[in-house]
């Protein structure tokens, strides 16, 4: 490797970045053959820092830059490269050891460069690039994922108003990197302070790429290799746990938000109080939309579980993070005073009763009654969650599940009718069960049906 740094330094940055990635894709090329996942030597991982990320190897020598127009030219070649390699295995593992964090002063450089190819991923739409991305967030800790789901909103929903459509188009391109991305901006948007509460335009495309195909956030669980121990500190499987998040705790964030900028001494005009509250009408429109959405995409699971031999061993919702939820929950409701939020928090604890019972009927949530009254023991009253942790009409136990957990209850139990809706599950439009609650949309939903979905394109 002494040998190539030596000629590499008599080049030009973007000629020696460019010579880095043709040795890369010789050396892995080479190493694939003869071990399916072959390890990055700090040879070829010291010229990548030093001549991709221009990080110098002396010690207190000034660390070079490139200007914006050679950034441009870099990221170009990038994206030209992993187009043009016709090698899956061989993409994945240069884009692996291109960005994966090393724990290193590298990384800041490295995740600066990854955002910027991912983002021009998007807009010139270079799927092989998506793909990778994909993968990375799969397999890379949230912290870091996390941080490329900020930066790609930031490109497509704050600085340029309009560019949202670019990143909506990706749907049909590369639904496994759509996945991945609501999986990330759940984690990141998790609605704990206003600054955290998901940009309207970024809500507006998720709710629409998931009504348009629920098993879009099935993806990367129905194509992945699973164990029953997840590893910890990644990304989950589906992005479930995020958006049942996003459509519990949205009355009461956005009421926290109002009731803030109420307080802050400068009334808003009327003309401005007027857009706040048709914004929020919408926002609230769409959390409704995705909340019937998520519902749907639960009652698919059992079948998949069942499928992969998982069910009753694998919870996709985790138990330990109902508990958070709850917590959150029951302080934003302390907070907002129940004598001023009371719809909210009423909404809010419908929402979090009804994603209780149907993943736990489906599967994806496991734990026992006894587990969630203790959780649920400190919440304000509310009748649908008193009448899911008091348990459903019994049925037979499902026999892949321990005594104690919840039984199967996706069909109607005898002697109701095939349309009558169960009591913790969204009413059907026909017949409206809780007048406080926002109108669902229109979908075809039938109790004890399955889903007839479209399939991806």
């Amino acid at each position: 490797m002494s040998d190539i740094r030596h000629s590499l330094l008599r080049r030009d940055a973007l000629s020696a970045a460019k010579e880095v990635l043709y040795h890369l894709d010789i050396y892995f090329s080479s190493q694939l053959q003869s071990a399916p996942l072959p390890l990055v030597d700090k040879g070829p991982a010291e010229l990548l820092e030093e001549f991709l990320f221009q990080v110098p190897k002396e010690r207190g020598a000034p660390a070079k830059r490139l200007n914006s127009l050679q950034e441009l030219q870099l990221l170009e070649i990038m994206c030209n490269y992993f187009q043009e390699q016709t090698k899956d295995s061989v993409r994945q593992i240069i884009f692996s050891s291109l960005f994966s964090p090393q724990g290193n002063k590298a990384d800041d450089s490295r995740m600066a460069l990854l955002g910027k190819l991912v983002s021009m991923a998007v807009a010139v739409c270079r799927v092989p690039v998506l793909e990778c991305a994909a993968f990375w967030l799969q397999r890379t800790p949230a912290v870091y994922c996390v941080r490329l789901a900020r930066a790609l909103v930031d490109d497509y929903c704050n600085l340029v108003p309009g560019s949202i459509q670019t990143l909506k188009q990706i749907f049909s391109a590369s639904p496994r990197f759509c996945c991945q991305f609501i999986t990330s901006v759940t984690a990141l948007y998790d609605l704990s302070s206003d600054d955290l509460i998901p940009p309207s335009d970024l809500l507006e495309l998720i709710v629409s790429w998931i009504f348009e195909d629920p098993r879009l956030i099935l993806i990367t669980f129905l194509n992945t290799p699973i164990a029953a121990n997840l590893p910890i500190g990644f990304l989950e499987l589906t992005p479930l746990t995020g958006l049942i998040r996003w459509c519990v705790k949205a009355p009461l964030a956005y009421k926290r938000k109002k009731k803030a900028s109420l307080s802050n001494g400068h009334p808003p005009s009327k003309t401005a109080k007027d857009s706040a509250a048709g914004d929020d009408r919408d926002c609230h429109q769409l959390y409704s939309k995705l909340h019937l959405s998520v519902l749907q995409v639960l009652m698919m699971l059992q079948g998949h579980l069942t499928e992969k031999n998982l069910y009753g061993r694998l919870g996709l919702i985790p138990f330990d993070h109902v508990v958070p939820l709850v917590e959150e929950i029951n302080r934003l409701s302390d907070e907002l005073n129940p004598l001023n939020a009371s719809k909210e928090i009423e909404l809010a604890l419908d929402r979090l009763a009804q994603a209780l019972q149907v993943a736990m009927a489906s599967g994806a949530l496991l734990c026992t009654r006894d587990d969630l009254r203790t959780v649920c023991s400190r919440l304000p009253h509310n009748n649908l969650l008193q009448l899911v942790i008091s348990g459903p009409v019994q049925q037979p136990t499902h026999g892949a599940l321990p005594p104690g957990f919840y039984p199967h209850i996706h069909t109607p139990p005898l002697g109701y009718p095939a349309h009558a809706a169960h009591p913790a599950l969204p009413a059907h439009p026909a017949h409206p069960a809780h007048p406080a609650l926002p109108a669902h949309p229109v979908q075809t939903f039938i109790p004890g049906m399955t889903f007839p979905y479209r399939p991806i394109r």
